[in-house]
């Protein structure tokens, strides 16, 4: 049988490629990575790289958002671990890659978390992708109630274990008690949802999503990537705000937004900690972060577990921001945490407002679009630090009233 598939007729991947990343471009959604050089010392300045010039610029969308990536203790701890270690790990954590800061941090995020146990992952992504799709592989008959706006991670690793999963309405527990009333009590659940959604700055109703879980023998998964550091008197999140943190089953959190290094991880008790070490492939098959990148964090979570005044400093800057906004008529979507959310609409029209904002005013943020947020729903979305000052401020809204007002975006109803 003669082969219907013909030299002609063959896939051109090049070609491909090309005409999907030119359709990005024409909806206006295509990425373009600032070339940063962030100033050791200075932050929010960076140093810009742009047709061969070098500028210097105001970061307002950075995830370091208590400026910790600057903090002299934690480049010290990061200095000092790289004198005494060397650069990297030196393999996986069961291949001579677990260092004596691996196992300080450990324990520093397990106390923080008032939990028996944590692990570390590579990043927050590998800490929700490898733990959801362990522990729905592994435990038989597991069923995921998910929250429909739950990070990509946490899709991704409740997609991968193949489990069972419903997804109930954003922050809904009436849906989430509905949903969870179809399985009987002593079915395996988990309830993965998060403290902080980082696109719209809206919070969880914590403890209300543990009665429910708890009411019907449910695990619960919370997200803490957003909130650790920045919320509860030593930095443990949304939960140890709300008084809830040994109600939950897992938390889960990072090490590269708050803390301001890289790197994720979860808490629990020693068992599950144990399990997802002894049989989650991201964690077995991973090299380890390195000596220095533990220190470092190590050195982060102690701080700011002693530092609630920036915390305090952190809020009060969101809320003037937000205040700021809307009294220019700038339209701040409803947020009731440190993200500072302003709708633009259209994804076109989103990144030439981050454009001209850069290089007309020298400030960088960057354009949220589709798939991130929905379409109609495009955003800059704003993430004041302790670390900007009332002149920053005072730049940043001039400027966006100009580029608002000159391109002709909608100002708030």
């Amino acid at each position: 049988m003669e082969n219907s598939t013909s030299e002609d007729a063959a896939v051109d991947y090049e070609e491909y490629f090309a005409d999907q990343i030119s359709g990005l471009k024409k909806e206006g959604r295509y990425r373009v990575f600032a070339d940063l050089e962030r100033q050791a010392g200075n932050f929010p300045r960076a140093n810009c790289y742009i047709d061969g010039e070098i500028r210097e610029i105001t970061v307002w969308c950075s995830n370091d958002y208590m400026g910790m990536g600057q903090q002299p203790e934690v480049l010290a701890a990061m200095h000092e671990a790289i004198d005494k270690c060397g650069a990297g790990a030196g393999g996986t954590r069961n291949i001579s890659g677990t260092s004596h800061y691996h196992v300080l941090l450990e324990k520093e995020f397990a106390g923080l978390h008032q939990k028996e146990a944590a692990l570390l992952f590579n990043s927050g992504w590998m800490a929700n992708m490898t733990t959801l799709s362990t522990l729905g592989a592994m435990i038989p008959g597991m069923v995921f109630i998910s929250d429909e706006k739950n990070h990509n991670s946490m899709i991704e690793g409740i997609l991968h274990s193949r489990a069972e999963k419903k997804i109930f309405k954003h922050n809904d527990v009436d849906d989430l008690k509905s949903k969870l009333s179809h399985y009987d009590r002593d079915r395996p659940k988990i309830v993965a949802f998060e403290s902080v959604y980082s696109m719209d700055g809206d919070i969880a109703p914590i403890e209300k999503i543990l009665d429910i879980a708890d009411e019907r023998n449910a695990m619960t998964f919370l997200d803490e990537v957003h909130a650790v550091g920045m919320y509860g008197i030593h930095g443990g999140g949304v939960a140890e705000r709300d008084g809830v943190m040994d109600r939950v089953t897992i938390i889960q959190g990072t090490m590269a937004k708050a803390f301001g290094v890289v790197g994720g991880y979860i808490a629990g008790s020693n068992a599950m900690c144990d399990f997802v070490r002894s049989y989650g492939s991201g964690f077995i098959f991973s090299s380890s972060i390195p000596p220095g990148v533990a220190a470092a964090a190590l050195a982060s979570v102690r701080y700011l577990k002693e530092h609630n005044e920036l915390r305090e400093r952190h809020q009060e800057r969101a809320a003037t921001l937000k205040r700021r906004f809307t009294e220019a008529g700038i339209p701040v979507l409803p947020s009731v945490s440190h993200i500072v959310p302003v709708l633009v609409g259209d994804a076109a029209l989103c990144k030439q407002a981050s454009d001209e904002l850069m290089e007309k005013h020298n400030i960088y943020v960057q354009p949220i679009n589709y798939p991130t947020v929905p379409r109609g729903a495009e955003r800059l979305r704003f993430t004041p630090t302790p670390l900007h000052t009332d002149a920053d401020m005072d730049h940043l809204l001039n400027s966006v009233l100009e580029v608002w007002g000159r391109i002709g975006l909608k100002a708030a109803a």
